[in-house]
């Protein structure tokens, strides 16, 4: 059992400091000092320039793009707080990277999830904190304690704030592909409204063609609600369908993590979509012009209360309730 730490200590990689920094106010402590740099060859350089001596730390570090680099910036953040012997550590990931490869779909796949678990593991984390995970199972393969936080009751309060309680009757929560229902299922559920699903299929990665439309869409404003954003290609035609198939009044969409990766852009942008509310678990791209219908909405809130929760050893799922 880990002993409860005197202090929290929170630091950040290179990731995305704006976003830890946010999470320090929130809870009204100061970002703990260091560096997260290179040495000429591209090894990760990592300094602590403050104890962590029996400190109850918190490593904030989203695994998005460049992942790799990213990933490797955690794993040697959390084996120098060891060595430094940090009371305890956790690893807080709101975007857990090669969560999508969950699973062996064809012969010989790598189960990349669990190798990544395996490391994160290994390298000494003593639990992880993360926000919608792709798949559900991802927490079973940590042999370490895991509290994934849902994005659902943030994007409920948006949209409620956006077309009132009165005008929920004209709102249908869909599914953008099979594997997405369970999740727009519960966000449908929050909001006590009706449920759609887009039926596709996937010739090949980041490709897809839509079937059909199961479900009434016809006169509704419809929100498209699924984890990521990464190519935005099954989001756009998912939407382009229910407006063309489906006949929907106006098309939203919200996604826990925005990768945006490829074309996702200028897809959105020529799309149906009126506007794609994200969470802030991945920052904006910086070579990339800001897109005029994405707008963020601040995790910061929730991980700063989870973190004070774990620290106090007290409940997380009292959050969603």
């Amino acid at each position: 059992m880990i002993p409860h730490a005197t202090e929290i200590k929170i630091f950040s990689g290179n990731a995305h400091k704006q976003l830890a920094e946010d999470v320090c106010r929130a809870m009204g402590i100061k970002l703990g000092d260091a560096t997260v740099d290179h040495f000429a060859d591209g090894e990760v350089a990592v300094s602590l320039y403050e104890t962590v001596r029996g400190r109850d730390v918190f490593l904030i570090q989203p695994t998005c793009k460049p992942v790799n680099e990213h990933l490797m910036e955690l794993l040697i953040m959390i084996d120098a707080c060891s060595r430094a012997s940090a009371g305890r550590i956790t690893a807080v990931i709101p975007y857990f990277g090669y969560a999508r490869q969950d699973r062996k779909a064809k012969s010989r796949d790598p189960i990349s999830a669990k190798l990544v678990a395996n490391l994160i593991s290994k390298a000494g984390a003593d639990r992880v904190l993360t926000m919608d995970l792709h798949a559900a199972q991802i927490q079973g393969f940590f042999d370490i304690p895991v509290d994934n936080l849902m994005g659902a009751p943030l994007f409920a309060d948006y949209i409620l704030q956006k077309f009132g309680a009165e005008g929920l009757k004209d709102v249908m929560a869909v599914s953008p592909d099979v594997g997405s229902v369970t999740r727009t299922r519960a966000f449908a559920h929050r909001l006590g409204i009706d449920l759609a699903i887009v039926d596709k299929r996937r010739p090949q990665a980041n490709e897809s063609e839509v079937m059909n439309i199961i479900g009434k869409v016809k006169g509704k404003h419809v929100i498209l609600f699924d984890d990521m954003i990464d190519t935005a290609g099954s989001l756009c035609a998912a939407a382009r369908a229910l407006v063309d198939i489906g006949g929907a009044k106006d098309i939203y969409a919200c996604a826990s993590h925005g990768l945006l990766s490829g074309k996702a852009l200028e897809r959105i942008e020529k799309s149906p979509i009126k506007e794609v509310a994200l969470l802030d678990t991945i920052p904006y791209p910086q070579d990339k012009p800001m897109c005029d219908k994405i707008k963020y909405i601040s995790v910061a809130p929730m991980f700063a209360e989870a973190i004070d929760r774990v620290y106090e050893e007290v409940s997380i799922s009292t959050l969603f309730k």
